[in-house]
């Protein structure tokens, strides 16, 4: 049976807000900063900013640049091309008075050719990655007229310095599109600031309220994917830079009212993963998530503390303990995924040849261990009430109430929590953090969260 092929434009543009508008147009001569070589668009998720600014960017080179060199940027060349350089070309392609020619490039690099009918100009984008301090060394040489930075604040700052040390070309500007991270991460410190100090960069702040394309339903389940107060909900819904202080998890409540621990389960289960951080002197934490109905349960939790117990185990005894854990009403279970931290490469292959005679113990492999990405990831199905945690798992519940942001670490302009030894919440936070990147994965593929 032959797929049906929906008929519906590659793009839709829709009236632009006054916000958007100033994204479109700060550049042209009637707005009064269009002398100014830096704009920072900056705000919460949704808001439109990308498309709309990469799509002025484009048109700013167009009409005051021709045969000349830019670049467009993200944390990855690929996220580039998934983010900047696809939803760029879709807009492009209906617009009558341009051509956009993407070139893979495998010995020169990705880029794309546009040409403007209109003004006559040709001039090339290229695309980088900003992804360690590494990268730098792609962009140095170039001779740029231009330069995008998509989520600049992902991006290493030896990138981003070296990245506006290419910009030689008279009337270079330089764009900056993100959302807030801390006040003192270093991009605000060491570039952004300053120069909207010097009167140079133009800020706009911006939210999805700014943005018309968006349906108030829409708006509504975006923003209930973080608890209102919370860093990320100020972050991500309200567009401000913001602190991480205090508890990690400030909205989490162990009473079963509040309705994130639970007193009972489900009998059944349709998958099953297994998370654990591994320590000898430290903490071994270890947990069993279940989904049923669309929902994760964290259902059993192991934790050894060395430290107290006054007895050190070895690999072997923790995968006994594992062999154990991973079980429901005295029968094995099979879990998708054991989730291992990634430096752990002699526990990870110690569990897969165990797998050899123990088959519950399956599905090894490393962990993704991103801080933040794992910390949305599970405030996100809490405020969704996609998790929930059976009262009979101490370890993680102590985790979840207890797990604080590192001061000293927000003032280095870094997102990190307060990291600990014997009784401390990490440990179970980190075990679950590994577990729930899959989780969300999970839920994201059968349409439940965003």
């Amino acid at each position: 049976m032959q797929a049906k092929r929906i008929n519906k434009p590659a793009f839709i543009w829709h009236p632009p807000s006054d916000k958007q508008k100033e994204i479109l147009y700060w550049w042209t001569p009637e707005s009064p900063n269009h002398d100014k070589s830096y704009f920072e668009a900056e705000g919460s998720v949704r808001c439109g900013k990308t498309v709309l600014a990469t799509f002025s960017y484009v048109n700013w080179a167009s009409f005051n640049f021709d045969r000349e060199e830019f670049a467009l940027c993200s944390k990855t060349i690929g996220t580039c091309i998934r983010n900047v350089v696809m939803p760029l070309r879709k807009a492009l392609s209906v617009e009558p008075n341009y051509n956009a020619d993407f070139k893979r490039g495998r010995e020169e690099g990705p880029h794309i050719v546009i040409t403007n009918l209109d003004s006559g100009s040709e001039n090339i984008f290229w695309v980088f990655g900003g992804k360690d301090e590494s990268s730098q060394d792609l962009i140095q040489g170039k001779t740029l007229a231009g330069i995008l930075f998509d989520e600049a604040p992902l991006m290493p700052q030896s990138f981003i310095n070296q990245g506006l040390a290419r910009l030689s070309v008279e009337g270079a500007k330089a764009w900056f599109l993100n959302n807030p991270e801390t006040p003192t991460h270093k991009l605000y410190v060491e570039t952004i600031d300053p120069l909207q100090e010097a009167g140079k960069l133009h800020y706009l702040h911006i939210t999805m309220d700014d943005n018309p394309a968006l349906s108030d339903e829409a708006k509504n389940r975006i923003k209930s994917q973080w608890p209102v107060g919370s860093v990320l909900y100020r972050r991500y819904v309200l567009g401000e830079r913001a602190a991480a202080e205090g508890r990690v998890f400030p909205f989490f409540d162990e009473q079963p009212s509040a309705g994130y621990v639970v007193e009972s389960v489900p009998d059944h289960f349709t998958e099953y993963l297994v998370g654990l951080d591994y320590g000898i002197s430290n903490p071994f934490v270890a947990v069993l998530w279940g989904l049923s109905g669309g929902i994760w349960y964290i259902l059993k939790d192991f934790n050894w503390d060395s430290a107290k117990e006054k007895k050190q185990k070895s690999n072997p005894d923790y995968i006994e303990d594992l062999a154990r854990l991973i079980t429901r009403n005295g029968k094995p279970v099979f879990p998708r995924k054991i989730l291992i931290p990634p430096e752990e490469n002699g526990f990870i292959r110690d569990l897969k040849r165990a797998g050899q005679t123990k088959p519950n113990i399956c599905g090894v492999d490393a962990a993704d261990n991103k801080i933040m990405p794992g910390i949305e990831d599970l405030t996100t199905l809490f405020s969704l009430g996609r998790l929930k945690i059976l009262h009979t798992c101490p370890a993680t519940i102590h985790g979840f109430n207890n797990l604080l942001w590192d001061a000293k670490k927000q003032q280095q302009g870094s997102d990190m929590y307060v990291k600990g030894g014997s009784g401390a919440p990490d440990h179970a936070c980190d075990a679950n953090r590994y577990t729930c990147r899959p989780a969300a994965k999970t839920l994201r593929q059968m349409g439940l969260i965003l």
